[in-house]
């Protein structure tokens, strides 16, 4: 009797201790148990909604239908904004047969194949693009939009929006839902500009006027004050404006306006940025006297670059490419 309750009370404390022993194994895996609980409701809580086919209206007031995902986009003359946010275009603007490309993009744009800039029907359905946009009404006019929305959903920023780069960026940010990715552009590059100013007003002192030139079949053109490496070097950078710039910005009809040797040399800015289209077949404009006699072009303050840099076009990556150029040009 005494053995068998002395096996009875062995088999309890035996029963007991397991119990323990399981109950304090099991802890652990409660509580990982309840942390991945948690991070699985952190997960869900930061993971951004999948993207799904919207329809959003143009600035002509067409109502598009986006694809969620656009995979095989054409925005001709607007891929500036694409390579900002990381896509790669199913064509890229081009002339001369597909031979004259946006060069300042080739890095990233190297292999893309090029669509006339005048974007034939045939031509654009030959990419079985999934969008269109276009940035101007003017490219759509008549019947076009009709056939081009047969092609794929076409959706037009309009004028507005197309000639203010940034909020063209905004949109675009908007319809490939990257819109995220749009304003990190934008900070990133107000902070590069704002770091730039500051060491071109250490060398200028804030008070260094400056122009931008182009040279093209032996005339000159002078970039608007508010468009391209115009609002690079005066709203982004602070260098004054001289008054024949403000002369000519006031009358201009497009980005660039002819000017004569005369008033370049009136203008007499401390520093000329030009881009010369006429390297390499004589450049004779820069041999005439009147030229020759230009403070900046004596005092050697004149920095000229190929036709092929960003200085006529406008972006994140066209006047991050400008910033650099005047801050390599004047920041010794």
């Amino acid at each position: 009797m005494f053995k068998r309750n002395k096996k009875m009370i062995m088999l309890l404390i035996t029963v007991m201790v397991m119990s323990i022993w399981l109950a304090a194994c099991g802890a652990k895996p409660a509580e990982n148990g309840a942390a991945g609980e948690n991070d699985t409701t952190t997960e869900t809580e930061t993971q951004t909604e999948a993207p799904t086919e919207r329809t959003l209206t143009d600035a002509m007031g067409h109502e598009v239908t986006i694809p969620a995902n656009p995979e095989r986009v054409i925005a001709s003359y607007l891929e500036d904004h694409l390579v900002t946010l990381g896509v790669k275009p199913a064509a890229q603007w081009s002339i001369n047969n597909g031979s004259g490309l946006q060069d300042y993009l080739q890095n990233d744009l190297n292999g893309i194949p090029g669509i006339a800039s005048d974007l034939p029907f045939e031509a654009m359905a030959s990419f079985s693009p999934d969008l269109i946009i276009m940035g101007s009404e003017s490219t759509v006019e008549g019947e076009k939009y009709e056939q081009y929305n047969k092609i794929a959903p076409t959706y037009v920023l309009g004028d507005e929006v197309n000639k203010d780069w940034r909020q063209a960026l905004l949109k675009i940010g908007e319809l490939l839902n990257k819109s995220d990715v749009a304003q990190k552009a934008l900070d990133d590059y107000d902070a590069k500009a704002k770091e730039i100013k500051e060491k071109v007003t250490a060398v200028t002192g804030g008070t260094k006027s400056a122009a931008a030139l182009w040279l093209f079949n032996n005339k000159f053109y002078v970039v608007s004050n508010n468009v391209s490496s115009g609002e690079v070097m005066y709203n982004e950078l602070g260098l004054a404006e001289p008054n024949v710039v403000k002369e000519a910005s006031a009358k201009a009809t497009g980005n660039w306006s002819e000017i004569s040797l005369e008033k370049i040399a009136e203008m007499d800015a401390d520093y000329l940025f030009l881009v010369n289209s006429d390297k390499g077949a004589g450049s004779e404009a820069l041999k005439d006297a009147v030229w020759q006699s230009i403070p900046a072009v004596k005092t050697g303050n004149v920095f000229e670059f190929e036709s092929t840099s960003s200085w006529l076009y406008s972006g994140v990556q066209a006047n991050t490419q400008i910033l650099q150029d005047i801050q390599s040009s004047i920041v010794k």
